[in-house]
């Protein structure tokens, strides 16, 4: 008969804890499913006596991570600490060297420190898995590396921070300004105890690292992605853009380009028809095309304990069952340094601009679109307010360095009153 499979987990939050209930409902089930009985030996945190509102009297504790991860009793290390430096790094490390197969929910682990992760778990045999750190509860990781391996991935699109995706719903339906729902997301403890991971769009970037270089066969590479977060996304442009029939998302992509590897994090407009237009409140969605299959759509809840724990327990089911593979989907000694791309490929624009009530105003900036490269492909004027008048501008495909060019023009024409707002829209 099979040994049982003993954990020792690290943290316990609320995704921790989700796992220890999840091992203790579904004991008998998770058995039947991978042949071997999966038990906890031992778990780690900070404060023994905080009432989790689970009893762990049964384990054995630790206060350390790293004697945790280098417990004889311990198959599996478990990291569900966070943090890309000190103690989750220092424990998964000694986990792999000390033997044993690591599990992990940490994205910004991986995508700073993967590629090290990656060549030492591959080096000792070891397992490292981390389905939980892109998504919460969507298998995105297992349609990467399994689902879609006969397939040459093009594309890798999605909205992967509900956080952000919260607040843009939330403005569009109450009418509200940002600053009004970031309040509300903040009281209602959706953000991050540092906001910027999730406004920021760094969260998200995280977990786009890490999808890059499995669809890619790259290292992973943070610092390659164009950041930009959702603070300058005002309801005006949400109205505006409701108005013409799209809808505004923090979205990731990352494609390949005839210039190297694209990869950006940055609120887009998309069509309100489209899957990502449709995609609500904290909801995550990613969106994965390849030659062979096409485009395939994975939605669910990117967060949360239920849907977390449920990746986290996946990831130690395939480890009972005995199953191995290269962490990044293709050995980490093969993994090509990314070329970022020189630029990115051609798109459409929003622009949003107030112009003066001066004659010809409207002409300059056509004048300087044009001389520009920018071509008009529609565009929207409001009513006036005060001495000042709302204008929306939808480009055709045209090139960021060209959008670039344009808008450092239109400040010399002397009749904007304040500065524009360029948003690309993707075509998804």
């Amino acid at each position: 008969m099979s040994q049982p499979l003993r954990l020792g987990i690290a943290g316990l939050g609320t995704v921790g804890i989700g796992v220890v209930r999840i091992i203790r409902q579904h004991a008998a089930m998770l058995k039947a499913r991978t042949g071997r009985e999966i038990v906890i030996s031992a778990v780690c945190a900070r404060d023994p006596d905080k009432d989790r509102g689970v009893s762990l009297s049964s384990y054995a504790w630790e206060t350390d991570a790293t004697a945790l991860a280098t417990r004889d009793d311990v198959d599996v290390f478990v990291e569900l600490i966070g943090g890309h430096e000190g103690i989750a790094k220092d424990a998964v490390e000694a986990a792999l060297a000390a033997g044993k197969d690591v599990v992990t929910a940490n994205k910004a682990l991986l995508a700073i420190h993967g590629q090290a992760l990656a060549e030492a778990a591959e080096a000792a045999g070891r397992a490292l898995r981390y389905e939980a750190a892109v998504a919460g509860g969507i298998p995105v990781i297992k349609a990467l590396t399994e689902g879609l391996a006969g397939n040459d991935i093009t594309r890798v699109v999605g909205v992967m921070n509900g956080s952000c995706n919260y607040i843009l719903t939330r403005m569009e339906s109450a009418g509200l300004s940002y600053e009004e729902v970031f309040a509300e997301a903040d009281g209602l403890g959706y953000l991050e105890a540092d906001p910027q991971l999730d406004v920021g769009g760094i969260d998200a970037a995280h977990k786009l690292a890490i999808l890059s270089s499995i669809a890619f066969g790259t290292r992973v590479d943070f610092d390659g992605i164009a950041l930009e977060g959702i603070d300058r996304v005002s309801i005006e442009d949400i109205h505006a853009a409701a108005d013409m029939d799209y809808k505004i998302k923090l979205l990731g992509v990352a494609q390949k380009t005839g210039r190297g590897l694209e990869q950006r994090m940055q609120p887009c407009l998309v069509p309100d028809t489209s899957p990502l237009g449709q995609l609500d409140g904290g909801t995550n969605m990613v969106l994965l095309e390849g030659d062979a299959v096409g485009q395939i759509v994975l939605r669910g809840p990117g967060a949360g304990e239920g849907p977390t724990a449920s990746a986290v327990l996946a990831d130690i089911c395939d480890i009972a069952r005995g199953l191995r593979g290269p962490v990044f989907g293709v050995p980490a000694d093969t993994l090509t340094a990314s070329v970022p791309a020189s630029a990115q490929l051609p798109a459409p624009y929003y622009l949003r601009m107030s112009l003066e009530d001066k004659p010809g105003a409207l002409a300059r900036i056509a004048k300087v679109l044009g001389e520009a490269g920018v071509s008009i492909d529609r565009m929207r004027q409001y009513g006036h307010e005060d001495t000042s008048a709302p204008v929306l501008i939808v480009t055709h495909k045209t090139t960021p360095a060209a959008l670039n060019e344009a808008l450092g023009a239109m400040e010399g024409t002397g009749v904007l009153s304040g500065t524009p707002v360029a948003l690309r829209i993707e075509d998804v």
